[in-house]
């Protein structure tokens, strides 16, 4: 590619300013993400002109619009330090990521519910059994004494059973 002149670096450089401001903005063309080929295709210049040069010397030199290329990535990584994300792209993976997270808190809270609630099912399984183990007990003394009797004097007996009288 040839030199181009300072008319057009100039006008280039406009663009991508333009470009940029819009894309920090969030406004992002369809299937585009807030970087750098976006910016470049945007702005009508070729990605390349932002990164730096292997000189026929062997040496580094700047792309012409590097310097443009590393304000867009400051003021990128600025403005997400202070918690804006022009990306709406990224922005919504971002608000998934945390709705992922309080829904695996939530899950791992009901999980823990679940096991104390097992718990007590079990315990209270096993007190109804005694209880009917007990009542078994009782209907059988009941049963074995040898005049019927009503329900005052069935306790009366149980009673006097229970202490050994």
């Amino acid at each position: 590619m040839g030199r181009i002149s300072e008319e057009t670096r100039a006008r280039n450089e406009e663009a991508v300013r333009t470009a940029m401001e819009r894309m920090l903005r969030g406004e992002l063309p369809s299937g585009g993400k807030c970087d750098l080929k976006t910016l470049a295709a945007e702005a009508g210049v070729p990605r390349t002109a932002f990164y730096a040069r292997k000189g026929r010397d062997g040496g580094e030199r700047p792309g012409p619009y590097q310097h443009l290329a590393e304000e867009f990535e400051r003021r990128l990584e600025a403005l997400r330090e202070a918690g804006t994300i022009p990306d709406p792209r990224v922005a919504h993976i971002e608000r998934l990521k945390n709705a992922n997270a309080d829904l695996q808190r939530r899950l791992n809270a009901r999980d823990s519910e679940i096991e104390e609630l097992k718990a007590l099912k079990q315990l209270a399984l096993s007190r109804i059994a005694a209880q009917q183990l007990e009542i078994q007990r009782l209907r059988e003394q009941l049963a074995a004494r040898p005049e019927p009797v009503g329900p005052v004097a069935a306790v009366h007996y149980l009673r006097t059973a229970e202490h050994g009288s």
